[in-house]
């Protein structure tokens, strides 16, 4: 019997990704969506949470595709109506809400998912596996696409909470502290905001980790053309390289893995496994990075940004 979820948020992540996977998974029914200007064809449509809240108590998982910064509140009260609820990364605007709504999961007794999809690429467990018995040499991180493409006109990203280039950025954080056999902590970051956003086009940071070896992250949202989501990793023992975003696996220059995009089908039977469980899976660490690196960064100003 298939369990049925509301998808709130019916944007370009929730057409491209969500919606295809829920169909695609005999486990998940689209039972209905929450949005203010769009819909799904044949799926019973609400303007408002609340709405969805009052006349579908038989649905019992809400997905949350919306942006950050009015998250909090719907994720809040999905959780105090006894729903679980999957959160679009970054999980939220900051950290304490996060942490609030990881204690009313528990208080309620129901899943709370902070989802980062690009954990859940294809090369991303035998990059893990790979790495745990080898000593880091170099880590590497270059994050870099066109904001135009994968953002049209979506202002949300350049406003307080929304992130800017840590948006896909956090992505690759996501990615680097699973991989990682240890944590590391970040020790130095330049931010470059352009002159009339209040969120970074681009960013660099340097991290610190117990095996000494150099760690840098380049994040920049003004690429054209090819689009570069890469992981270059040396070891005492070869060499690794994550690309694709993940999807793709080389070592010593020969491919190893080489996936599709199944990081939101991942996602939703992830959800499952938690539902069948009982569990939560709330891990911050991605988003603890995002905030050193506004706490520790260094802001240089750039260039105004226009659609």
């Amino acid at each position: 019997m298939s369990r049925k979820v509301a998808l709130v948020g019916i944007g370009k992540i929730a057409r491209d990704q969500h919606i295809p996977s829920i169909a695609a998974d005999d486990a998940w029914e689209l039972a209905a969506t929450v949005s203010r200007n769009a819909s799904v064809e044949g799926v019973e449509h609400f303007s408002t949470i609340d709405e969805l809240l009052a006349k579908r108590p038989d649905i019992e998982v809400i997905s949350l595709s919306i942006p950050p910064q009015p998250r909090f509140d719907y994720a809040r009260k999905a959780l105090e109506a006894g729903r679980h609820v999957m959160l679009e990364k970054p999980p939220g605007q900051s950290l304490a809400e996060c942490y609030t709504l990881e204690r009313l999961a528990k208080q309620k007794g129901v899943t709370l998912f902070a989802t980062w999809h690009s954990r859940y690429a294809d090369g991303v467990p035998a990059a893990k596996s790979w790495l745990a018995t080898r000593t880091l040499k170099r880590f590497q991180i270059t994050w870099k696409e066109d904001v135009r493409r994968w953002h049209p006109g979506q202002e949300w990203i350049w406003e307080p909470g929304g992130l800017g280039v840590f948006d896909p950025g956090i992505n690759a954080l996501s990615i680097m502290t699973e991989i990682l056999p240890y944590s590391v902590h970040l020790t130095d970051a330049v931010l470059e905001y352009p002159d009339n956003r209040d969120t970074p086009i681009a960013a660099d940071l340097s991290f610190a980790n117990p095996d000494a070896a150099p760690m840098n992250a380049v994040f920049d949202w003004r690429q054209e053309g090819p689009q570069t989501w890469d992981i270059d990793i040396e070891t005492n023992d070869g060499a690794m390289k994550l690309s694709a975003g993940g999807a793709q696996v080389s070592i010593d220059g020969q491919m190893v893995v080489e996936g599709l995009d199944h990081e939101y089908a991942n996602l939703y039977s992830r959800m499952t496994g938690l539902l069948e469980t009982g569990q939560s899976d709330v891990d911050l660490a991605p988003m603890i990075h995002v905030c050193d690196a506004c706490a520790l960064g260094k802001r240089k100003t750039v260039a105004p940004f226009q659609f």
